[in-house]
């Protein structure tokens, strides 16, 4: 009995190590109609990403100019579905939530949708100082969902680029 319990343990800490050492891993999979997994794209390395609270959207954030040339003072967004599709046409909305004050204030910014899931976005201020909550919410048709990036700590835990599954 110690032995089935030691061994329980240990498989139980190796799969800890694993979901801690691979954190796209650890995300649950969701399958559409079809069967087959909903797998959403990251396609550039130094940037926000992350899927909504259902999964019907994807947002990446462009934060510089590294990779990617979107201009001064500005934010690139990259939206995709569930289909892992480009989204255009949507109507993006963000709010900046104050962890430390407790303040949630709408941001007004300029959306503009440059085609093929890409909005250019100015006015919307993500080098703050402090602790604070980015939402984006997505709408497209009838389809809203909404992502929260929690800064700065998101900007230290920036995924390589590749596929995620929410």
């Amino acid at each position: 009995m110690k032995a089935i319990i030691s061994y329980g343990i240990t498989g139980l800490v190796i799969v800890l190590i694993l979901l801690a050492s691979n954190p796209s891993s650890a995300m649950h999979e969701v399958e559409s109609a079809g069967g087959a997994k909903t797998l959403f794209t990251k396609h550039f390395q130094n940037t926000l990403f992350d899927i909504t609270e259902h999964a019907a959207y994807s947002v990446e954030v462009l934060l510089d100019d590294k990779e990617y040339k979107i201009g001064k003072n500005v934010v690139g967004i990259v939206i995709h579905n569930a289909n892992d599709e480009d989204v255009s046409g949507a109507k993006l909305t963000f709010f900046l939530n104050d962890l430390i004050a407790g303040k949630n204030s709408p941001v007004t910014a300029v959306v503009t949708d440059k085609g093929n899931g890409l909005y250019i976005v100015s006015g919307l201020d993500i080098k703050k100082e402090g602790k604070w909550e980015l939402e984006i919410t997505v709408q497209k048709d009838r389809i809203e969902d909404r992502v929260k990036f929690f800064l700065p700590d998101a900007l230290k835990a920036r995924m390589p680029k590749g596929r995620y599954s929410p």
